[in-house]
């Protein structure tokens, strides 16, 4: 099976820098280099299209574009690509969720792919409104994606749930093809979901060791309920032509963190309700510039100064093709990949790990009508 690598459009601004935030807390000023219009994300979207990558996740949270409008907006300047939209569910009726789905399908040409975020801040959702602490919210979730997943089936749906209510629920035309669901969350209530409901589990770059737990956590939970769950990974990369230059490229983007924005970001994310994101924090311990690279090319630093996933595969493309091989080996088959900028990063693995990948059996151009990138980057270190 091909591995399937989605890039990121990044609704909060994109620079030369590294644009923190997340998590709560808000985008760094480095956000204002390369502002989220609809022609720069629509340049991204195709380019990662041409490469090869088959969707592009688009964030969710008071930092950010909104990420139904903004991708209903770039997918009218791609063919493609797939979009992989974060939203919260707490936000939105699943009645009409489900309804929004389904009308972007058929607008899209069946190019939608859904993320869901329970949220993990609760002072962010009190601000818009959810005042569920963080285990009900998951909960919620769940009764959220039965309703989805029945009216998606066609059915007419009757719930009187914990959380929710519904009566008669029904689409007049469901979407073809139906969406897949991604998700994530480390909590004991986040894995229940993930295996009643999800087609992808995804983790943020944890070293392997790590990863390897979640993935046989998740496929034991999925397998008490009958089902198989697909895993995914959420990743930064800095791939270049030499190991030094990659790690160069690292540590010009590490001098470029003030250290009252690492203080300040640090601060706001160590309160955090995530599991997910503490796990994270724990990798650089909360803060520090010392042993930031926490396996062979897996470097923490992007944790510094962003909320979410926080660690970057760092290295030649041939060091980074063999790190995907090892994620792969323990069960990862769909990789999410982001880099400053996002633009011409999307260049550097495209054009210098795809085909390394493709030469060894991993990885095939998803448009069959398309060549693989040929092994070169055009932009100079």
């Amino acid at each position: 099976m091909s591995l399937t690598f989605h890039w990121f459009l990044p609704t909060n601004g994109d620079s030369r820098h590294v644009v923190g935030g997340g998590h709560g807390t808000p985008a760094t000023v480095s956000g204002r280099d390369r502002p989220p219009t609809v022609a720069y994300l629509s340049q991204i979207a195709r380019a990662a299209e041409d490469l090869g990558f088959v969707g592009a996740l688009t964030p969710t949270g008071a930092w950010c574009e909104d990420a139904w409008l903004t991708t209903a907006m770039v997918s009218q300047h791609t063919e493609r690509l797939k979009f992989l939209v974060a939203f919260r569910p707490g936000f939105v009726s699943p009645t009409l969720a489900a309804q929004m789905a389904s009308t972007f399908q058929r607008q899209s040409g069946g190019r939608l792919l859904l993320n869901v975020v329970t949220g993990g801040e609760s002072h962010e959702q009190r601000a818009y409104g959810d005042f569920l602490d963080k285990d009900a919210r998951y909960r919620r979730t769940g009764e959220f994606l039965e309703i989805v997943r029945g009216l998606w089936e066609g059915r007419t749906v009757d719930l009187d749930g914990e959380f929710l209510k519904v009566e008669d629920a029904t689409l007049a035309r469901v979407p073809d093809p139906v969406p897949e669901v991604y998700f994530g969350g480390s909590s004991p209530v986040a894995g229940e979901v993930a295996a009643k409901h999800v087609d992808v589990y995804l983790t943020w770059g944890e070293p392997p060791a790590q990863v390897a737990e979640k993935i046989a956590w998740v496929r034991a939970l999925a397998e008490k309920e009958g089902r198989t769950v697909r895993f995914g990974i959420r990743l930064h990369v800095i791939t270049r032509d030499t190991s030094e230059q990659a790690w160069a490229e690292a540590e010009r983007l590490l001098a470029g963190f003030d250290p009252e924005t690492v203080k300040s970001v640090q601060a706001g994310l160590a309160r955090s309700e995530s599991e997910g994101q503490q796990r994270m924090l724990a990798l650089h311990g909360g803060g520090s510039r010392d042993g930031l690279e926490i396996h062979p090319n897996l470097w923490a630093g992007i944790g510094l100064v962003r909320g979410g996933a926080g660690t970057a595969l760092v290295g030649s493309h041939d060091e980074v093709a063999e790190r995907i091989g090892e994620y792969h080996r323990l069960g990862i088959d769909e990789f999410v990949l982001s880099g400053y900028p996002h633009l011409e990063e999307a260049y550097w693995f495209g054009e210098g790990v795809l085909p390394r990948l493709a030469a060894q059996g991993l990885w095939q151009h998803p448009f069959a009508a398309r060549p693989a990138p040929s092994a070169q980057v055009p932009f100079a270190s």
